[in-house]
């Protein structure tokens, strides 16, 4: 009779065990199903995290490389307009320059036209008799493609003994000096007349006339020529060498 117990009782603690060990096995397997969830549950919200990092830290780089790209666009614009501002202020300049040049051109070739006209008005009215005591000796051939004081000079100059070829010297020397105008002045230094005698008053030695006739002038400057120069185109040719006879 005991032994039947023994046998039931290990048959009962062995039915007990499997029970229990099939039990403790469906639980292991749930509780190993739940972590593995769990596990991938936390894997994937991980990825979202990180997934939702990435994309700000994106979003920041295309952000700030917007800002960059507007920044430069800005700064190459800035550029651009200082350059175009400086670009139109030299042309402004260089355009008054040419204004201002063309005015002054014509300011000169005015002033120079009506000297020429007070020089010739003057000419005609140094070169005859009259109150101005002007030549009134003969013009050689050889003279009369000049007028004015230029004739008056020209016979002048064949008159003290000079040849016919130095006038062309001495033409060009007094145009230099005054245009050939007996009323020239030169503000500056004060020098008169024809020849630009300085001062005025030494060709009163010629005449007491020299303010106004051409031919007292004319005498007192070719004697200064011969003088100092010996000829018109010595005088000429110092005058180009040093500005000045």
């Amino acid at each position: 009779m005991n032994r039947l117990w023994s046998r039931v009782g290990v048959r009962v603690t062995s039915v007990g065990l499997l029970v229990a060990g099939a039990t403790g096995g469906i639980y292991l397997g749930q509780d190993r199903e739940v972590q593995q969830q769990s596990s991938e549950a936390s894997a994937v919200a991980q990825v979202a995290v990180d997934d939702s990092q990435l994309l700000k830290q994106r979003q920041t780089e295309h952000a700030a490389a917007r800002a960059f790209q507007r920044q430069a666009e800005g700064n190459a614009a800035e550029k651009a307009a200082t350059a175009a501002k400086a670009a139109a202020g030299k042309a402004h300049a260089a355009e008054q320059k040419v204004i201002a040049d063309k005015k002054k051109a014509a300011e000169e070739a005015a002033a120079k036209k009506k000297a020429e006209e007070a020089a010739a008005k003057d000419s005609g009215s140094g070169s005859g008799s009259g109150s101005s005591g002007g030549y009134t000796g003969d013009i050689p051939a050889s003279c009369a493609e000049y007028s004015g004081t230029r004739e008056t000079g020209c016979a002048m100059m064949l008159d003290a003994g000079f040849g016919i070829s130095q006038f062309p010297c001495l033409e060009k020397l007094w145009k230099k000096e005054s245009g050939w105008n007996p009323k020239a002045t030169n503000r500056s230094s004060g020098a008169y007349g024809i020849p630009q005698a300085l001062p005025g008053s030494k060709m009163a030695s010629a005449g007491s006339d020299w303010k106004t006739n051409a031919a007292t002038q004319i005498k007192w400057g070719l004697g200064y020529i011969e003088g100092r120069y010996d000829t018109p185109c010595g005088a000429w040719g110092h005058s180009q060498d040093v500005g000045w006879y």
